[in-house]
């Protein structure tokens, strides 16, 4: 394996590095994205444990069939995708002309380096 330059390896972390823009506080994700899944799981053993006892209070049979019918449709829960760490440094640094935070033509220079770093990929 070849070594990389420096402007090749900031250049594949702006392609390759993601970084969570869901909107809330990333390191409650560690928390949340767990819980969340849980949650579904839970729900899902509590449906067919559910239509387990309806089946057995009616004195039927239990099949597979019946019990792959209760646990269908409950419990769906889906990460976000991450956006590319290119596409977030550009969303900021074109907020931050936008609010006269920085000036116009340095951001202009960082857009322009940023989006060549995404175009060469």
């Amino acid at each position: 394996m070849r070594q990389r330059s420096p402007q090749e390896k900031k250049r594949l972390s702006y392609l390759k590095d993601r970084r969570n823009v869901y909107g809330e506080n990333q390191k409650s994700s560690r928390k949340n994205i767990p819980r969340a899944r849980r949650a579904g799981h839970h729900a899902l053993r509590r449906g067919e444990q559910l239509a387990l006892e309806r089946l057995r209070a009616f004195g039927g049979a239990v099949d597979d069939s019946e019990v792959r019918f209760a646990r269908r449709g409950t419990g769906q829960w889906r990460k976000s995708g991450d956006a590319p760490l290119g596409e977030v440094v550009s969303y900021q640094l074109e907020r931050r002309a936008q609010l006269g935070i920085d000036t116009a033509p340095r951001n202009q220079e960082r857009l322009q380096r940023i989006g060549r770093a995404r175009r060469r990929s």
